[in-house]
């Protein structure tokens, strides 16, 4: 009777996680270009643009995304005009092959880039004067995987992923490292390729908790870790961990006002989510976002609409 009584629990508090669950709105990437789906999944929004790894919605309702992976633009979704720009190969970085995968909106109003190839961050302002450059340790360098994402944290130290290196470093103001964590293989044999039947620790995101810990999408390991100051994992997901969802490489990371984590899972293939919310302490799967058949297999970035108080 006990054991009829607890699994009647159990399920009545799934069904209490599904029944609280929200839908979400959603400004992605894909095969379609730039794209605003509704809670509803509608496409609300959309226009034609090449590949990115970042993205981000001002409080104008600007959008700010890479153009090229050379520049960082600002578009007017009502015009659909860009109408900022910051190029990259400019301000000592001529001549040199300049990539930028990651950026982030101060709220001063500037905008700090990472910028793999030269191997630096720089904070610009909005006439394109640098105000900030701190350099960056990389163990294995190259324009394309120097860094993925990178952000500001409130104590004005940044937090780093560098995918080649498979670490993630957080530098002070001055570009001292002061925490670094290499992201662990698990004992398992890298493996070459993108999708699910690939293996590595090419870290692709990393957000600051409140309490210090580090939350890490581990890109092609398949999984997010969540790491302490003393670098002991207090949390993790894995490829197969979630019913009826294969996680491939995990990308974009966002932590909800509610505590759920939204997590990226770019390259899985048909028949796969794209985008999977999660409740930590159960890990039941709340929320997923499947638009295969218009974004196609490479989403590497999508943020939430409406989530003003979520870290990402």
């Amino acid at each position: 009777m006990l054991r009829i009584l607890m699994s009647s629990l159990i399920v009545l508090a799934c069904l209490a996680v599904r029944l609280t669950a929200v839908e979400h709105s959603v400004l992605t990437h894909g095969d379609g270009g730039l794209v605003k789906y509704s809670a509803g999944g509608q496409v609300e929004w959309q226009m034609p643009w090449g590949g990115i790894h970042d993205i981000h919605v001002l409080a104008n309702g600007h959008i700010m995304v890479q153009q090229d992976m050379t520049k960082v633009v600002e578009i007017d979704p009502q015009t659909k005009r860009v109408v900022w720009e910051y190029d990259s190969t400019k301000n000592g970085n001529e001549g040199n092959r300049i990539e930028v995968h990651s950026f982030q909106p101060l709220g001063d109003g500037s905008v700090m880039i990472a910028e793999s190839g030269a191997r630096r961050i720089i904070e610009v302002n909005r006439r394109g004067e640098i105000l900030r450059r701190m350099d960056l340790k990389v163990d294995h360098p190259d324009p394309h995987t120097d860094t993925r994402l990178v952000r500001k944290l409130s104590n004005g130290h940044y937090l780093v992923c560098h995918e080649a290196d498979g670490m993630v470093r957080e530098y002070d103001g001055q570009g001292q490292v002061v925490w670094e964590y290499e992201v662990p293989l698990f004992g398992k044999e890298k493996k070459n390729g993108h999708g699910p039947e690939a293996f590595g620790n090419k870290c692709f995101a990393a957000v600051r908790l409140p309490n210090g810990d580090s939350l890490i999408s581990t890109g092609n390991g398949h999984s997010v870790i969540r790491v302490t100051r003393d670098k002991e994992i207090v949390w993790q997901l894995h490829q197969d961990d979630l019913p009826g969802v294969r996680l491939a490489w995990v990308t974009t990371l966002e932590v909800l006002s509610n505590g759920n984590y939204v997590i990226g899972n770019c390259h899985a293939g048909s028949g796969q989510p794209l985008l999977i919310e999660i409740e930590p302490k159960s890990k039941e799967v709340v929320w997923m976002f499947d638009h295969f058949d218009q974004l196609g297999n490479s989403v590497s970035n999508s943020v939430l609409l409406g989530e003003a108080s979520s870290i990402r």
